[in-house]
């Protein structure tokens, strides 16, 4: 059966309101929502005030997770201290009520008896206060995974340091100081990505939607301190209750766009072999990548 995938070439905050209503579901209780927060210097993060009419809608939380690299990297959000006061400078707390869901240990330990690569994720011990998560996501590319989306802020985005860790090493070690291990092959990691996300998936168990927004699209993350200037035009907002499905979608726009920058763009996305990820995890079997796409 083919997921249903709602679509507007219109990007406004009230449209990111319309495409979670278009899903019909209700998120029942508290509930999380997953935004990226934008490193320091990052030009092309969507900022909170995007974001603030459909936070608003969930009477969400936004949360967020530290990250695995520091200072040799560029990044500041690797520690709890310097990661609140970037929060605090991008704003995000101005708006909302923020979780750093790993700030303090020890970390939910998830099993994946079926993983193809990892046997257990590790995220932020806050997700237990959760009861249903908005997964909002900016769409671009990204100098590892060839591109993120919606399965990228499931796996990466939700996992501890520790998690990230164990993605990035391909389950070899959960030490985010043990560099050697931190290199997945170019099939190791996005499998290891798309077993982290099934488990956040099955962890919300049908309580859980996806909103993607295809705005800024550079060939770097929101996770780089320098990253380049979008290469394409923007094409729209999308939302589905089916990760994979969204994150397909996404990838056939930019396939099926005139745009010129666009070979830039699948350069970035096969040169990581980043669509095995939307493979492996319609392999696992929590999405398809067979979709209708519904205009509104």
């Amino acid at each position: 059966m083919k997921s249903k995938v709602y679509f507007t070439r219109k990007i406004t905050p009230e449209k990111v309101v319309e495409a979670y209503v278009k899903l019909g579901i209700t998120l029942p209780g508290k509930v999380a929502v997953k935004v990226h927060s934008g490193e320091k210097g990052n030009q092309n993060y969507l900022h909170p005030d995007f974001w603030k009419d459909v936070v608003g809608k969930v009477n969400g939380t936004i949360v967020e997770c530290n990250t695995a690299y520091g200072d040799a990297a560029g990044g500041v959000r690797d520690n709890t201290e310097s990661h609140w006061k970037l929060l605090k400078e991008h704003e995000w707390t101005k708006y909302f009520s923020v979780d750093l869901m790993d700030e303090e240990g020890p970390d939910v330990i998830w099993q994946i008896p079926n993983g193809k690569i990892l046997k257990e994720n590790h995220v932020g011990k806050h997700i237990l206060n959760y009861d249903s998560m908005l997964v909002l996501a900016h769409f671009k590319g990204h100098p590892m995974g060839g591109y993120g989306g919606a399965l990228k802020q499931l796996s990466i985005g939700c996992a501890s340091r520790a998690g990230k860790a164990l993605i990035h090493s391909a389950g070899k070690t959960d030490d985010r100081f043990d560099t050697w291990k931190m290199h997945a092959s170019p099939v190791e990691f996005p499998e290891a990505m798309a077993d982290a996300a099934m488990s956040v998936v099955e962890h919300f168990n049908g309580k859980i939607a996806f909103v993607n927004v295809m705005k800024n699209l550079s060939v770097d993350c929101d996770c780089c301190e320098v990253a380049e200037d979008p290469c394409m035009k923007d094409i729209g907002i999308l939302s589905s209750l089916d990760p994979v499905a969204i994150d397909q979608a996404c990838i056939d726009l930019v396939w099926n766009s005139n745009d010129p920058g666009k070979e830039h763009f699948k350069e970035r996305v096969t040169s990581r072999n980043g669509i095995h990820t939307i493979e492996a995890a319609a392999e696992l079997g929590y999405g398809t990548r067979e979709y209708e796409l519904i205009e509104f």
